[in-house]
C-alpha cells in the first residue's frame, strides 16, 4: 500500500476507463447508505466523495488486482427505517457490500437486518463496512461476523481524550452535552466513568441530551453551560448539531474549552473560525497535520477536485483492507472476503492498523489535536478555507486506546 503522488492525482482528477480489465475480474459494487439530504447532507456528501475517491485510487493502483470497485450513494435521510428500505433496494440490485457511518442507531438496525438476511440467504451474504458509527455495542454485545468497523469506537476515543484531560490541572468542572441516541448515551457514560477513574476531583456540573438534528438554536443550552461555571465541555455532537453548538458558544462568549469527537466534520470549522482557536480539541484517528503529513497528496488532490476537505481517513483504511481481502481471496464473494479481513493488517495513513478478529474492531493509533492558526510548520493544512487547522497535542499508541471486548461472535460454517 505504498503511495505515490502520481497515481493519487490521476485517480482523483479523472474517472479512469477500465474497459481493459483482465479476464475474470469483477465489478465490486458497494452501496453507501447515509444521509444525502436533510440537516446532515453536507457530512454525508463529503463522506460519499471520500469513499469514491479512494475507490478510484484503489482501481488505479490495482489494490484489488484487476477487480474494479465502485461506490454508489443511497440516501437514508438519517432514518433507521429509511436505511432498511434502502438495504432491501440494494440487495435486490445485487449489491453485496454496504457502507454506513452516520448514526449508530442506523448501524444497529442495519446489523440486525443483515444478520437475518444472511442466515436466510446462504451464498448471497452482505458485508457491512462501518466507517463512523462508534457505539461500542456494535463490537461488543451486538457484534456480528458480517460487520467490520474502521473507526475507533467511542470508548477508545474517550480513553484517549480523558488520558490527556487527566494531565490538565485546568480541568476542574466538566459539562457533558450530546445527542439523544445510542452514541450520545455511550459518550456520557464513558466520560463519567473514565474521569471518575482518572481524575475523581473533576466535577461533572451538567449533563444534557438533546434531540438529534432538530435543535436550531443552542443558546439555551449554552446559557446553562455558562451558568454552571464549566471550564470544559465534552461533546460527541457531529455535523450541524456541533456547528450550531459551537456557533452559540461563540455568540455567547463562552470561554470553556471544548473536547469533541467531530470538530473536523463538515460545517464545524467554519462555525468555529478564529473563536475556536486554542480552545476546541478533537480526538480522531488521523488529521492532515500529522507528524509525517502522511496522506498530504490525497488531501491536496481531493481539495483540488472537490474544493472540499478530506478527513474521513477510514475510507483509506477500509478501501485498502477490502481490496487486499478481495485480492487474497481471489474472489469478491462476501464470505471469503470477510474471512480474509479477519485479523488483517495494512499500512494506513496513521500507521499499521489491524482488524481484530475477536470483534471486527479496527485497532489503530489516535490523535488529540487543537484548532490552531495555520503556521506553515506543524499546521500546514487548514479546513474550509478558514486559515485554521489541527495541531497534534498527542498521538496515542494503539495499545493505549485498545479496549477489551465482550463479543461472543458466531461465525458461519465454511
Amino acid at each position: 500500500m505504498t503511495l505515490q503522488l502520481r497515481p493519487i492525482v490521476l485517480a482523483l482528477s479523472a474517472a479512469a476507463a477500465f474497459a481493459s480489465a483482465g479476464a475474470g475480474a469483477e465489478n465490486v459494487k458497494i452501496a453507501f447508505i447515509d444521509p444525502l439530504s436533510g440537516p446532515f447532507a453536507p457530512v454525508g456528501q463529503n463522506m460519499l466523495k471520500s469513499w469514491q475517491a479512494m475507490a478510484d485510487l484503489a482501481n488505479q493502483s490495482k489494490w484489488a488486482g484487476d477487480n474494479i470497485i465502485e461506490v454508489v450513494g443511497f440516501d437514508n435521510k438519517s432514518s433507521p427505517q429509511e436505511s432498511l428500505t434502502q438495504l432491501k433496494t440494494v440487495i435486490d440490485q445485487g449489491y453485496r457490500y454496504i457502507l454506513q457511518g452516520n448514526g449508530s442507531g442506523v448501524a444497529l438496525a442495519l446489523v440486525d437486518a443483515i444478520n437475518k438476511h444472511n442466515e436466510r440467504n446462504p451464498g448471497k451474504e452482505i458485508v457491512f463496512l462501518n466507517y463512523a458509527a462508534v457505539d461500542p455495542d456494535l463490537t461488543n454485545s451486538k457484534c456480528s461476523f458480517w460487520h467490520f468497523r474502521f473507526d475507533a469506537n467511542s470508548d477508545m476515543k474517550m480513553e484517549a481524550m480523558t488520558t490527556l484531560m487527566a494531565k490538565d490541572q485546568n480541568v476542574k468542572k466538566a459539562y457533558i452535552i450530546g445527542q439523544n441516541y445510542a452514541f450520545g448515551h455511550q459518550v456520557t457514560r464513558a466520560a463519567k466513568d473514565y474521569l471518575k477513574r482518572k481524575r475523581p476531583d473533576v466535577q461533572i456540573v451538567g449533563d444534557d441530551l438533546h434531540p438529534i438534528g432538530q435543535v436550531k438554536d443552542f443558546a439555551p443550552y449554552v446559557a446553562k453551560i455558562k451558568a454552571s461555571g464549566a471550564d470544559t465541555v465534552i461533546t460527541g455532537n457531529w455535523g450541524t448539531d456541533l456547528a450550531l453548538l459551537i456557533k452559540a458558544a461563540k455568540d455567547a462568549g463562552l470561554t470553556a474549552n471544548f473536547y469533541t469527537y467531530y470538530g473536523g466534520t463538515t460545517g464545524v470549522p467554519t462555525a468555529m473560525g478564529a473563536a475556536g482557536a486554542e480552545r476546541v480539541k478533537q480526538v480522531s484517528y488521523w488529521h492532515p497535520n500529522n507528524e509525517k503529513f502522511s496522506g498530504k497528496e490525497i488531501v491536496e488532490a481531493f481539495k483540488k477536485k472537490y474544493n472540499d476537505d478530506y478527513y474521513v481517513m477510514a475510507s483509506y483504511s477500509g478501501m485498502a483492507m477490502l481490496s487486499k481481502a478481495i485480492k487474497e481471496a481471489k474472489s469478491a464473494d462476501a464470505l471469503k472476503v470477510a474471512l480474509a479481513m479477519e485479523g488483517m493488517k495494512v499500512q494506513s495513513l496513521n500507521g499499521e492498523v489491524e482488524m481484530r478478529k475477536a470483534d471486527h474492531q479496527l485497532q489503530q493509533p489516535l490523535y488529540i489535536s487543537t484548532w490552531t492558526k495555520v503556521n506553515g510548520k506543524d499546521v500546514k493544512y487548514d479546513q474550509e478555507n478558514t486559515g485554521y487547522g489541527w495541531k497534534t497535542d498527542q498521538k496515542v499508541d494503539t495499545y493505549v486506546a485498545a479496549q477489551p471486548t465482550s463479543c461472543q461472535m458466531k461465525r458461519p460454517a465454511h
